[in-house]
């Protein structure tokens, strides 16, 4: 009998999922390495373009010329990939990340082309990290960025939230930095005049639950819809329950299509007592909760959720992005409030 008619040891297929495991490893390695070695090229080329043209003042009058000129040269030379736009981006990365430690190294060209489009610096410095925290990619990049994402965060904070916030990006370190204002659904593709009920809302979301966990945040994981607490004869449901991996502890959210009211606090507390005594372990702490309404009252909610030991957030939800101009205004605002009651600015000034 010939060895290929020979039955397979038992351990084969084994050594064949092994070695596969393997083999994939090194070949994601590889290209990581490969895309990590281009990025480092485009921004030495980036470098030598700038360089040169600050070389002279003769060589600055070249303009765009010089780089239809060079693009000309290298695609000659080297074929494809150094059209006169990729060479633009070049030059635009390097003045950009002037030093190249600054640009994350998980980052593939494809997200710094798309970061260089984003102008605010902050917001920039906010998505690179962010990019690199939670393995974004581009298409997820793009949804980020359209949306806003550091805008709304940055409106949750003060000046110094906001400058931490673009040099660490945002991994929730408290139970209150879970809260963003608003959270926005656009992915659902509902217009903002859709008769929408909360049951309807709910199996959207849990339709969309990928979207749904990338807009809530990093480190949330789904447990269950329409939790019920039965407390003697009666049952009460809770919309939706998360676990927070990195804050450990459930995190409990209600939807309202309507503005939150302070009996909405209320309800709330009495789901998180409950899931504190019947679902907690002795490793988790304590659940927090949050009401997702159509709008919010500031001063309804402090006094409704004043002295209360449990921790209830109050947000708001939006079906469309709102606009991009009053966001960024706010933002401008957070910062020079602080500014103008920050003694020692005035001194820095």
């Amino acid at each position: 009998m010939s060895l290929a008619h020979l039955p397979d040891p038992p351990d084969v297929p084994a050594l064949v999922v092994a070695m596969s495991e393997r083999i994939a490893l090194a070949r994601s390695r590889s290209l990581s390495a490969i895309s990590r070695e281009m990025v480092q090229l485009y921004w030495e080329l980036g470098r030598h373009i700038v360089e040169f043209e600050q070389g002279g003042a003769d060589r600055a009058q070249y303009g765009e010329a010089l780089l239809e000129t060079l693009a000309a040269g290298l695609t000659e030379a080297h074929s494809r990939g150094f059209s006169a736009r990729n060479l633009l981006n070049f030059r635009a990365f390097y003045r950009t990340f002037p030093d190249s430690a600054g640009a994350p190294a998980e980052l593939t060209w494809t997200h710094f082309v798309r970061l260089l489009r984003v102008e605010s610096t902050l917001a920039r410095q906010f998505y690179a990290k962010q990019c690199a925290l939670d393995g974004w990619s581009t298409r997820e990049l793009d949804r980020q960025i359209n949306a806003m994402l550091f805008e709304r965060l940055a409106l949750s904070t003060d000046k110094a939230g906001v400058l931490a916030l673009a040099r660490g990006g945002h991994a929730p370190r408290r139970p209150e930095d879970l809260l963003k204002d608003p959270y926005l659904f656009e992915f659902l593709g509902l217009k903002t005049d859709h008769a929408l009920s909360e049951a309807e809302l709910e199996t959207r979301l849990i339709d969309h639950l990928q979207e749904f966990l990338m807009e809530l945040g990093r480190g949330f994981c789904f447990v269950a819809r329409q939790k019920r607490i039965s407390v003697g004869a009666d049952h009460f449901y809770i919309d939706l329950v998360f676990y927070h991996r990195i804050l450990k502890c459930f995190v409990l959210i209600d939807l309202k299509m309507e503005p939150f009211k302070p009996a909405d606090a209320g309800q709330m507390n009495f789901y998180l007592n409950w899931m504190k005594d019947q679902e907690g372990s002795p490793d988790d702490n304590p659940p927090v909760g949050i009401l997702l309404c159509m709008d919010r009252n500031e001063l309804y909610v402090k006094y409704a959720t004043m002295g209360m030991e449990n921790l209830v957030l109050a947000g708001r939800f939006a079906l469309q992005l709102p606009d991009p101009e009053q966001l960024s205004a706010a933002v401008a605002e957070v910062l020079r409030e602080t500014d103008s009651t920050d003694p020692s600015a005035a001194r820095r000034a």
